[in-house]
Order: structure tokens, then sequence, then C-alpha cells
């Protein structure tokens, strides 16, 4: 381990919602029991006011940084050679340094990766819950953070922070809980999903759908919809780039020699690559946890804390706002990232607004980490210069 990570983690568990404490959700029912997964680095002061809460995106988990000491035990092997997935933004020195901050980040309701989902045992059934898993938002998912932040006797976070879907969960705790966010971090992400990005979303959801393996949603003990997952995970991938990253990295390059093979199956780099990813991650992901994670993501809209006016909504807020964008994202485009902005400012709220030049697309919130190492650095040790 070099002297900037945070080394060898350990994931822990608590039960935060049971029988006598269910969780209740915005679509009118309640669930119990929920475990959640969550991971800790750094340091609780004894003021235990110097606690930072990491939101992951939409197939992310709580393993964020260092690497993980259970990867066998928890059945994730692919956990075993790579570090956390925000590693480089995470540990001493870094931009959320663990010498000064106690860094928590949890695994989200209905994920496949600790946390209750859709895998896990229905009480009421005996079996695996599948689609009477009740749909879940993302005001659900930072309800049930702050059951865990209070577990851990944490009154008030330094900061919460997330990119893309993490990013909205950022949003949502500033909204929900003003009296317990000093600052908030939105990074690549806006106040809802555009229309284009519910029409990607809707086509993901359809191919696992319609995989004959699907069997609406019982597949826990037969094949799983794997095509379909696959065939998901290569359309969110196109949305994560963008046309500058993937013209540098792919161009129209073929796999094998100079010209066309003249037959239907991968001939171009860019095919080969985006099937890679597909047949990667469904060994990893679970394909009813990425229906539920998607329609989640649909749902958000921050603009319902005022009625469908996002500056009626953002006079709820009382924290510091950090808000960054990068100029090729078109999932979360920058225009979007600015409405927010400017929304924050027109009601006097302290916000911060950068956006970054990068080709990366939408995945620049996990490469563009030394421009963005600084923004957050600068921004954090600024609490008391208002």
């Amino acid at each position: 381990m070099d002297a900037g990570n945070v080394g060898w983690t350990v994931p822990r568990k608590v039960r935060l919602a049971d029988i006598n404490n269910p969780l209740p959700l915005d679509c009118g029912k309640k669930i119990t029991p929920v475990e959640v997964e969550y991971e800790t680095y750094g340091k609780l002061n004894d003021t235990r006011d110097n606690a930072i809460l990491i939101l992951h995106a939409l197939s992310g988990d709580a393993h964020a940084a260092g690497r993980s000491t259970k990867a066998d035990e928890m059945n994730r092997p692919w956990l075993k050679d790579r570090p956390g997935w925000w590693d480089r933004m995470i540990g001493p020195g870094k931009a959320f340094d663990t010498n000064i901050y106690f860094i928590i980040c949890s695994n989200i309701l209905g994920s496949c990766y600790g946390t209750t989902g859709p895998a896990d045992t229905n009480p009421e059934t005996g079996r695996p819950y599948g689609l009477a898993f009740p749909v879940v938002t993302v005001g659900d998912w930072v309800r049930l953070q702050e059951r865990l932040i209070s577990h851990l006797g944490i009154k008030r976070l330094r900061a919460v922070a997330g990119g893309s879907l993490g990013g909205q969960q950022a949003l949502e705790w500033a909204l929900a809980y003003p009296d317990r966010v000093e600052s908030a971090i939105v990074i690549a992400s806006s106040t809802r999903l555009s229309a284009q990005g519910l029409a990607f979303n809707a086509v993901a959801r359809h191919a696992i759908t319609t995989d004959p393996n699907f069997r609406e949603g019982n597949y826990y003990n037969d094949s799983a919809p794997d095509r379909g997952l696959a065939v998901a995970r290569m359309l969110a991938h196109i949305t994560y780039l963008s046309e500058i990253s993937m013209s540098r990295k792919f161009g129209r390059r073929y796999r094998n020699g100079d010209g066309p093979g003249f037959h239907l199956g991968t001939d171009f780099e860019v095919e080969g690559y985006l099937q890679h990813q597909g047949n990667s991650f469904v060994d990893r992901f679970d394909a009813n946890s990425y229906l539920y994670i998607t329609r989640a993501m649909d749902y958000y809209d921050a603009s319902s804390w005022g009625d469908g006016d996002i500056n009626q909504a953002c006079r709820r807020i009382e924290s510091r706002m950090l808000l960054v964008s990068f100029s090729s994202d078109w999932l979360y485009p920058p225009e979007e990232t600015k409405e927010l902005a400017i929304a924050l400012s027109r009601c006097g709220k302290h916000v911060s607004y950068a956006n970054i030049q990068s080709s990366y697309g939408h995945d620049a919130f996990l490469l563009e980490v030394e421009n963005l190492s600084r923004l957050v650095r600068g921004f954090l040790k600024a609490r008391g210069a208002q």
C-alpha cells in the first residue's frame, strides 16, 4: 500500500429497520428488515463533527477506497484486485483527507452489494423478493442513510459528496436534512434526469425484461437474464463516454486487420469494448437491482421539494454547495448543473460552481482526479470563510 492509501478495509453491516421500526418508503409501503453494508475510513473526532458521507452511483458499492479484506467471504472476487471506486479521491493527503475527516460510504437500498435488495429473502414468502421488492427512490436511500448516520452517533455531517446518481443523493441530503449537512458536493449531476436519459434507461430495462431468462424477476434458482443485463450495461457505457473520448480511444479501428471482415460478429474495436463491459458486468451485478436503481434515477426531481419550482425548493437548503460539471458530459450536461447553481444563487445560498473542461464525458467524475481534487480540497478548507 502507498502512503496515500487507506489500506485494507473491512465492510460492516447493521440492521437499521426491523418489525418495530420499519423503513417508510415514498411508494407508501414499509420495508423490514433492512440491513445496510458500509465502510469507514479515518477516525471520528471527539466532537463527532468531522464526518463526510460519500454517495455512490448506479453500480457502485460501499467499497469506496482501499483494498477489501473480505472479497472471498462476500463472494465478490472482483474486489480482490481493485481498489475502491473513488480510491484516488479518498485517503491520507487526498481530496477527502482521512488524516482530517472520517469518511463513510454505504450501499443503497435495492442494490446487490450487501444492503437489502431484490435478491434477498422476502420474510413473507421465504424466497427472494424479485419484483415483489417495493419500488424505491433517492429519497428512500437518503432516509436510510440518515438512520445510519444517527446510528453512528453523528448529529451533523461536515459534508455529503457524490458523482452522478451519488450527486443527486448529495443534493437530496441538503434538501431533506438542511440542519444536518454543513456542505454538499454535487458532481456530474443535476436536479433531474433529462428525457433523453429517461429514454436510455427505458431501453436498458426493456433489454432485461425481454430476456427469456428474466421470468418476471424470478430467476434466482435458474439461469439469470445475463444477455439482457449485458445489453443494458453496454447501452449505459455509451452515455458515460463522449464522442471525443470514443473517437480517441477507438475511432473506426477494426479489431483484426485494416478492413471489414464482412461478417455480423464483432468487427470494430468499440464493439469489443462494449461487449467486454457488458459481459464482465453480469458477473457482479443483479438484473433486478438494475431495474430498481434506474427507476429511482428516473423518478428523482429535486424541484418536488418546491411543488415543481426549483427556486422554491432551493430555499430549504442551508448547506454550502459545490457544484461541478464536465464540458463533455451529455448524461448530466453542464447547462443543467449551471441552472441549479443559478437557482441557489437567486435564493442567496452559498454556492460555488465549476465546469471542468474534459474529454472524458460523464465518467470524468472518476477520471479528472487532479482538477476535481483541487476544487474539493479548497471547498472543504474554506468552511470558515463564508
